[in-house]
């Protein structure tokens, strides 16, 4: 067909968390396809056709959130002094063969697989390297995209390396922030800490604290949780979020998109909630082998915005990469097992 006689109707897609500026454009041409055979077999007494995927072909037919495998070797001196960070990512680009690849891919490396990590915001001696292996599997963002990793390692990392160093994780982070360059990040740290109870309130046995702070998108959440085990599986009983994210317009639309950040977060921790491949096809097909978080998985997320009158900042996304550190670094106080992998495996007793 000539473009000339071509229209295309451009619908309201919310939730499309990514799957928008396909290069495939995958499933219009399966839809044109459809609509075109369609047309052929019925000739001038066609009837508009509307197709939807099931959810079978959703999950088994998606892009997906890239795997990415880190190696982080920290050595400390004889005070607990952090002396080198040697860092390794290993992932699939998701910017090669998109429309984004000519402005966000530089010197052969995908900007989106070292975010979280290169801007190296606690200043220590840090050795980064990437490698991008080319594997066959499609893949887009998943949102707050690389930082929804880099996070995770930063932040579990930091508070392995204080506690070794026999130091609150939390002031460790705190004297590690540069007092102007990460303002931001101290404040939005602070107030979640303060507004938790962490470090003043007793937490009943069985429970623990876990902490996280990270920027992305231009804001800064930190999340306090308090976390038990149960059937070797953590269980987030409250959760509280400290949000720098300039000044805010709508605090209730703000609020909103941090909770859902943060089941998003929480998400990611949820055993069996992975996409697997056998032979080349996703195995899982429906909610009953690929498990979201439910109503009563989610706790409560108070959240508490750092007043400022500067330009406001992102919240779609920073909601998300916080979430995940925090609840294994409690895990890490209940089982004294730290969690390497999202998401978490069952915790033997």
């Amino acid at each position: 067909m000539k473009p000339e006689q071509v229209t295309l109707n451009t619908m309201p897609a919310g939730g499309g968390f990514g799957r928008r500026a396909v290069p495939t454009s995958d499933y219009l041409r399966e839809g044109a396809a459809v609509a075109k055979a369609w047309g052929d077999r019925q000739g001038a007494k066609a009837s508009p056709l509307k197709i939807m995927w099931s959810r079978e072909d959703d999950i088994k037919g998606g892009y997906y959130r890239p795997a990415h495998v880190h190696r982080v070797d920290v050595g400390l001196d004889a005070g607990g002094k952090v002396v080198a960070w040697d860092h390794a990512i290993v992932g699939q680009s998701i910017l090669k063969g998109s429309p984004f690849e000519a402005f966000m891919v530089k010197n052969g490396i995908d900007g989106t697989l070292t975010e979280g990590v290169a801007e190296n915001d606690y200043g220590v001696p840090m050795r980064l390297r990437v490698t991008h292996p080319d594997v066959a599997v499609p893949v887009l963002w998943w949102r707050s995209v690389g930082h929804t990793h880099t996070a995770f390692v930063m932040e579990t990392m930091v508070d392995e390396v204080a506690r070794t160093a026999g130091q609150d994780p939390v002031a460790w982070r705190l004297a590690h922030f540069d007092r102007k360059k990460h303002a931001r990040h101290i404040a939005a740290l602070q107030l979640a800490v303060d507004k938790s109870g962490y470090g003043t309130k007793t937490l009943p046995n069985g429970r623990a604290w876990g902490v996280a702070v990270h920027e992305s998108f231009g804001s800064v959440v930190a999340y306090v949780v308090d976390v038990s085990m149960v059937d070797g599986r953590p269980q987030v009983h409250a959760a509280t979020a400290g949000v720098h994210a300039n000044q805010v317009v709508n605090p209730i639309a703000a609020e909103a998109q941090v909770q859902g950040g943060a089941v998003f977060g929480l998400s990611m921790t949820r055993p069996g909630f992975a996409i697997t491949l056998k032979d080349g096809v996703v195995q899982q097909s429906q909610f009953t082998d690929y498990p979201p978080p439910r109503m009563t998985d989610v706790p409560p997320v108070a959240v508490h915005f750092v007043p400022s009158t500067d330009a406001p900042t992102g919240l779609g996304e920073p909601g998300v990469p916080a979430m995940a550190p925090a609840i294994a670094n409690a895990v890490a106080q209940l089982a004294g097992k730290r969690l390497r992998k999202l998401p978490f495996e069952t915790v033997s007793a």
